[in-house]
């Protein structure tokens, strides 16, 4: 399920996000009246918990309303619809990332700290994995998350050029990585068969019908029969990985390989252009 932001009216969604809409419609009160009114803030809260908990598929304004013991009819006075709702959700959740982030000095330990406080954020709000990378919110919260990669990126002392490219390649590559741990996790409820039930009946069966796998692909057999060899010989796993289930920990594991792999490359892109040393902020 793919969601694509800013479907709902254009300037009623900006001024939403930017808090420059009229008192009322930017968190102000309802009116007088014997119940407190609500406000834009509060009901982003409850939308975010109710897909934080069951899903974007759940979101609705029926079911926000519920949540804040009122009707879907009374969030059209703070909200226009669940369209702009949605950018606000977005936009809220991304004040989790840091902002604020200056650098240590050392480039590569501050991407990797991004990339996983990145992770961890998306699989805190796996539903902000639907909202499609094409059409960004533009939300305050959106930008700052991004202006603080930039930052750290200038760290490097590549070129802008070169830095823009690698903002999408970053996104890109965490974005991916969750999802495949978002999805692990889901995997079982989603269709009501345990992991280690459906890999045992897939891989058994694919032995018995196709007995020469490995001949058929001898570079994967290879592969797979070198990294058992390697994982046997390696140190024990740390107390507590048993907790996470096989999915989920291979998926991890694939993330900090590929984020060495992606950042050995920034490396000798940075010692290509004679820049190791790198700059902490941005000219």
């Amino acid at each position: 399920m793919v969601v694509y932001a800013g479907q709902g009216d254009a300037r009623r969604s900006m001024s939403l996000l930017w808090r420059s809409a009229a008192p009322r419609e930017a968190g102000g009160t309802a009116g007088p009246g014997p119940r407190p009114g609500l406000t834009v803030d509060a009901i982003v809260t409850a939308a975010i918990a109710v897909a934080d908990e069951d899903g974007m598929a759940a979101l609705s304004m029926r079911a926000v309303g519920e949540r804040l013991g009122r009707t879907a009819m009374a969030l059209y006075t703070y909200v226009p619809g669940k369209s702009e709702l949605l950018d606000l959700m977005y936009d809220a959740v991304h004040a989790e990332l840091p902002a604020g982030r200056t650098g240590s000095g050392d480039w590569r330990t501050d991407l990797t700290d991004w990339a996983r406080d990145t992770l961890a954020f998306y699989l805190r709000h796996p539903w902000v994995l639907q909202v499609s990378q094409a059409r960004p919110v533009l939300g305050p919260h959106e930008y700052a998350g991004l202006d603080a990669l930039v930052r750290l990126l200038y760290g490097t002392g590549l070129d802008a050029g070169v830095l823009r490219r690698l903002v999408g390649t970053l996104f890109h590559f965490v974005r991916g990585a969750a999802q495949t741990v978002a999805d692990a996790r889901e995997a079982a409820s989603a269709t009501g068969r345990a992991d280690e039930e459906w890999w045992y009946a897939r891989s058994g069966a694919l032995m018995e019908l196709v007995p020469d796998f490995a001949d058929r692909y001898p570079e994967l057999n290879r592969m797979e029969r070198e990294s058992a060899r390697e994982r046997e010989s390696a140190r024990p796993e740390p107390a507590g990985d048993d907790a996470v289930p096989y999915p989920e920990r291979e998926a991890r594991e694939t993330f900090d390989a590929g984020l060495d792999v992606l950042l050995d490359g920034v490396e000798a892109a940075v010692q290509r252009c004679g820049r190791g040393a790198g700059r902490a902020n941005p000219p």
